[in-house]
């Protein structure tokens, strides 16, 4: 029999959190009193959005990293209860209300100087409450929703209405309400967790067609694991204590693994990064993150550590990956809400190393902003999985001119179809033009930088990311040094000047002190004589 060491190495053994600064955090912010079991909160590289608490109506905020300004979105008569940001286009985001419709916003990248009150997509077809909201992880344009009234809906924003009231499908299997979603990363296939009672159902989310459920876990949240071929839930057991489950994808009627926690009543919020094999777990209402390490084989999960804190939260948003911090090894990063103290506070999980340079083994190819399928494709039975990116800094290939213009020129054209009175964009670019105008063209394309990540920078300056805003401050802060220490150079050189000065005045004064002495004996011996 041969000997066996008890413990396992990884090289994210020693991953540890670090929350941020006071200065990095959002002080002041209304968090929202409702009691849905939601993350209430979205964030993207550019932007991080909150439910808010508000009087007539619903509303969430959106802060911009890069001009530090605030945009209020109100345009829901009822209670925002989930807000979600396209993987695919940052300046768009999709929220769901108690007055059951979804909507679809644009943020403007400058931000604006009123409130948002018009969506660019009204989405009319739940008869309930509407609870959650999902993009596709794959599909451009493909949002899901699901409600009280036990249906999930499909929905195809490249229809050119502005307000849709009829889904391209709808899932009507639960009986009772859905608590969780997740779509696959490749396939499309949705997890669903409803109450009815406990079941799970994974389906093909274009025909509808469940694959499976089981009753033997009172779950509330689910994970699809796509690379592991595997769910994972959390929720309680029949005790009452808070447990987390491991689920075969083709078989939901046992688990594969059922592990109790503790035995405190908030909800645990599961978050997976596919890269790592890392599952976070943050409770509602707990101070502490518990992070594991997923892996094929038995025991499946293993834990690594936790992250303690004394400052409970509400809830918590993940960053996408392309928006880390790498020269820090950072490897996830989230938006705590702190309900107590009006705060949202990031939190890092970094993996420590000496080296300050790119660490390849943390950081494979991950998923990029750029969709694999249009919204037609995926209907018809088409799957892909998503495009890869390296996160390694410069490795980012640019789009073509023409990629890129026909992009803007569907884009501005289902925009003017949607909202009358906007002219679409190849219409303006084919407008005859006169002489000083075309030179003053050809000089601005001669001045303008080259495509970066499919965005042109010198046309629209859209909000950097919350690393290269630290980058800037850090140079600001350089320079701002260097000044100090010229200012005080010149300080020391001053008070020299003003010393030398000091001294020469009190010769001066001593030299005609005597002279005046002088003069009085001089005076007093010609007045004796």
């Amino acid at each position: 029999m041969t000997w066996r060491p008890q413990y396992r190495c990884s090289k994210f053994r020693h991953v540890f959190g670090k929350a941020a600064t006071k200065e990095n955090c959002f002080d002041g912010v209304p968090i929202t009193r409702s009691v849905q079991d939601n993350n209430f909160c979205a964030v993207n590289p550019r932007f991080l959005a909150v439910i808010t608490e508000c009087g007539g109506g619903g509303a969430f905020l959106v802060f911009m990293f890069l001009h530090q300004t605030e945009v209020l979105v109100s345009g829901h008569r009822g209670n925002v209860l989930d807000i979600k940001w396209n993987p695919f286009n940052d300046y768009c985001i999709a929220s769901c209300s108690e007055d059951t419709t979804v909507k679809v916003w644009e943020i403007p990248p400058h931000g604006v100087m009123k409130n948002l009150t018009v969506p660019w997509k009204d989405l009319q077809g739940h008869s309930r409450r509407v609870s959650l909201v999902e993009w596709h992880p794959t599909a451009n344009n493909i949002l899901f929703s699901t409600g009280y009234d036990y249906q999930v809906m499909i929905w195809n924003l490249d229809s050119p209405e502005q307000v849709i009231k009829n889904p391209v499908r709808t899932i009507t299997q639960h009986s009772d309400v859905v608590l969780s979603s997740q779509p696959h990363a490749r396939t499309g296939r949705s997890g669903w967790w409803s109450r009815a009672p406990e079941t799970c159902c994974r389906y093909r989310a274009r025909s509808r067609r469940p694959r499976g459920n089981c009753k033997t876990h009172k779950a509330s949240k689910v994970l699809v694991l796509g690379n592991m071929k595997m769910l994972v839930t959390t929720g309680t057991s029949r005790w009452n204590e808070r447990q987390i489950a491991l689920w075969d994808q083709e078989d939901l009627s046992v688990p594969l693994l059922a592990e109790n926690l503790d035995g405190s009543s908030g909800v645990l919020f599961p978050f997976y990064d596919p890269d790592t094999h890392m599952l976070y777990l943050a409770g509602k209402g707990d101070g502490n993150i518990r992070y594991y390490e997923i892996s094929s084989e038995k025991p499946y999960i293993h834990y690594l550590t936790d992250y303690r804190s004394l400052l409970p939260q509400k809830g918590m948003a993940a960053m996408p990956k392309r928006g880390l911090d790498v020269s820090s090894c950072e490897v996830f990063r989230f938006y705590k809400l702190v309900t107590i103290k009006s705060l949202i506070e990031p939190v890092s999980m970094i993996v420590p190393r000496r080296s300050e340079s790119y660490q390849e083994d943390i950081y494979p190819m991950t998923a990029s902003n750029r969709p694999a399928l249009t919204a037609e494709e995926w209907l018809g039975g088409i799957d892909k999985g998503p495009v890869l990116m390296s996160l390694k800094p410069g490795s980012q290939l640019p789009e073509s001119h023409s990629e890129m213009k026909g992009l803007a020129n569907s884009t501005d054209t289902r925009r003017s179809q949607s909202r009358p009175g906007m002219l679409p964009l190849a219409y303006i670019q084919d407008r005859p033009e006169t002489k000083d105008a075309k030179e003053a063209a050809g000089r601005a394309d001669d001045d303008r930088t080259s495509l970066t990540n499919g965005e042109d920078f010198a046309l629209c300056s859209p909000p950097k990311t919350e690393n290269e805003q630290n980058g800037l401050q850090t140079e600001e802060l350089s320079q701002l040094r260097e000044e100090l220490d010229e200012l005080r150079k010149q300080h020391a050189v001053l008070q020299t000047q003003l010393a030398e000065r000091d001294a020469l005045i009190t010769t001066l004064v001593s030299r005609s002190r005597r002279l005046s002495e002088c003069w009085d004996e001089e005076d007093s011996k010609n007045v004796m004589k």
